[in-house]
């Protein structure tokens, strides 16, 4: 079957997350995003873990269901167009931070497994290692080579994913704590390395224009940090719906199985270019050489972005890329669509409220955003809409590119255009 899958998320115990980021929420946000696998996240912290335990029972090999009864009262939230099973997978992010090779590593790890015994055994050691109580996603004094080495001896089954891969501060390749190779951090064990997370900042494009990742599957995930989130990033997986199948999709970049990924528009990301977010400074790399990497306001070391670090890696020109490889999709999330559309803030009730009401008449977001014909979607009773999902489709938008952690702007109409027309149509319940 196809589907999509969400693995890197978090749940109310990381910081600087929604109080409401618990199972039940993921499970209702999925149905409405179409997303049919998505990540328990934090499986590492023990208060989180219980609850993991009470509010899921097993359903296909590796994956997990949330109990029956708890999810009939989340389906009473979830339109009837938008409802379909979801699989929990046991997923956690580990902030690993330590010396090596003479400086301070900062690497962000995915972490993959497949069944409970797997993630109770792998909470201890990293229990005995360091603190995993303070935060869902735990910072452990430990070499990121060394936490594959752990997780390893804890079931070869498991996935460890290097995370949002370019940006600078928490990553593997990021230019500020980073190495230049994903060999150079893992070692003799970068053989268990299968795929790497572009984060926001990036796309399979710009990383296929580093020839060392080739390897590597591409994968994206939304990293969500409230329910809302959810799917902003994701995976589009065509196999049987078991953990088996998910891992060897990955392992083996088999394209008929692991057929792509849904994206942010790069520039959306908050570490896209260069700057200092304090002094208002955002730069291109070829502007940031010609500064020397300093400010050119505050005179100190600027905050060099991911297109910047992809730059410094590539091997590759900007239009070549190798054959066969996954297709990808850039996406804008519905309500930041509707938000523009309607000149309201994402929150706003009217945009909520048109949101639920294109869930209703059309289906889940994904459907709306990336499948639904342009002639349906003028049926809308929202005359913009159709030409916005069209132009984000081809990529037609304008853009304000993210930096030194400020996300970014993606406009469908030109900014500069002034609007008097009516826009919309007030939804009908």
């Amino acid at each position: 079957m196809k589907f999509i899958a969400d693995f890197h998320v978090h749940s109310h115990f990381s910081r600087a997350t929604a109080r409401n980021l618990d199972l039940e929420n993921m499970y209702i946000a999925a149905q409405q995003k179409g997303i049919t696998v998505v990540g328990t996240g934090d499986f590492t912290h023990p208060q989180w873990f219980f609850e993991i335990i009470e509010k899921l029972v097993p359903a296909e090999a590796g994956l997990y269901r949330l109990r029956r009864k708890t999810a009939a009262v989340c389906d009473k939230k979830v339109p009837l167009s938008c409802r379909r099973e979801v699989r929990f997978v046991l997923t956690a992010e580990i902030s690993n931070i330590y010396k090596k090779n003479g400086k301070i590593r900062k690497n962000h790890n995915l972490i993959i497994v497949p069944d409970i015994k797997t993630a109770a055994r792998f909470g201890k050691k990293l229990g005995a290692i360091g603190n995993i109580h303070s935060d869902g996603r735990p910072i452990l004094s430990l070499d990121s080579k060394n936490l594959l080495e752990n997780l390893l001896e804890t079931s070869e089954e498991s996935l460890l994913i290097p995370a949002h891969i370019w940006t600078p501060w928490f990553s593997v390749l990021g230019s500020k704590n980073g190495f230049n190779s994903i060999e150079e951090c893992f070692e003799d064990l970068s053989d268990h390395i299968f795929a790497v997370e572009t984060g926001l900042s990036s796309d399979p494009a710009m990383n296929r224009r580093v020839s060392c990742l080739d390897k590597y599957a591409l994968i994206s995930n939304s990293d969500a940090h409230s329910p809302m989130n959810l799917g902003r990033e994701s995976n589009i997986f065509k196999t049987e719906l078991s953990y088996r199948h998910i891992f060897s999709a990955i392992q083996n970049r088999n394209l008929n199985k692991f057929l792509g990924t849904y994206e942010f528009y790069p520039e959306e990301g908050k570490y896209h270019l260069d700057g200092h977010r304090n002094c208002k400074i955002r730069l291109s790399p070829k502007e940031t050489i010609r500064n020397g990497g300093i400010c050119p306001k505050c005179k100190k070391t600027l905050t060099l972005g991911v297109l910047y670090r992809v730059e410094e890696l590539a091997d590759r020109p900007i239009n070549e890329r190798p054959e066969q490889q996954p297709l990808f999709y850039s996406s804008i999330p519905l309500t930041d669509i509707l938000a523009e559309i309607l000149k309201k803030g994402i929150k706003s009730k009217v945009v909520q409220d048109q949101y639920h009401f294109l869930l209703n008449r059309f289906g889940c977001e994904y459907t709306i955003l990336h499948d639904l014909s342009t002639e349906t979607l003028r049926r809308s009773d929202m005359p913009l809409l159709a030409e916005a999902i069209t132009r984000m489709r081809r990529g037609n938008v304008f853009i304000q590119p993210g930096y030194d952690g400020a996300y970014g702007k993606i406009q469908i109409f030109d900014p500069l255009k002034k609007r008097g027309e009516t826009l919309f149509r007030p939804a009908v319940h």
